[in-house]
């Protein structure tokens, strides 16, 4: 029977983890609102992260964030998936980040299995 890939939670969760200390309250959540230095910092640290993921990292002129890795077939269409990284005032440690950092993870069992 063949294996399929399945991501590293270990990896994911260290991930969330990482991000859930960037704009932690007292109470367990998130305090991280767009242009705030706490959604800078978090917007460096997945920049970072994409690279190390081998993307090609696009900025647009909102600032909206882009991983990006051509595919096998040129002709085909892309598979885009993804959320935002700051939180509403006093959010959870989900709060949005849970669609980027779980993209960020498919991309990463990609990169283990080749």
């Amino acid at each position: 029977m063949k294996e399929f890939p399945s991501i590293n939670r270990a990896r994911l969760e260290g991930t969330i983890e990482a991000s859930a200390r960037i704009g932690a309250t007292d109470d367990g959540g998130l305090h991280r609102l767009a242009l705030s230095d706490q959604d800078k910092k978090m917007r460096d640290l997945f920049v970072q992260w994409l690279r190390d993921a081998d993307l090609d990292v696009k900025v647009d002129d909102l600032g909206n964030i882009y991983g990006y890795r051509p595919g096998a077939n040129k002709y085909l269409e892309p598979v885009v998936l993804g959320s935002h990284l700051d939180t509403q005032p006093n959010g959870g440690r989900f709060d949005g980040v849970l669609g980027v950092l779980s993209a960020l993870e498919v991309v990463r069992t990609f990169n283990d299995w080749g």
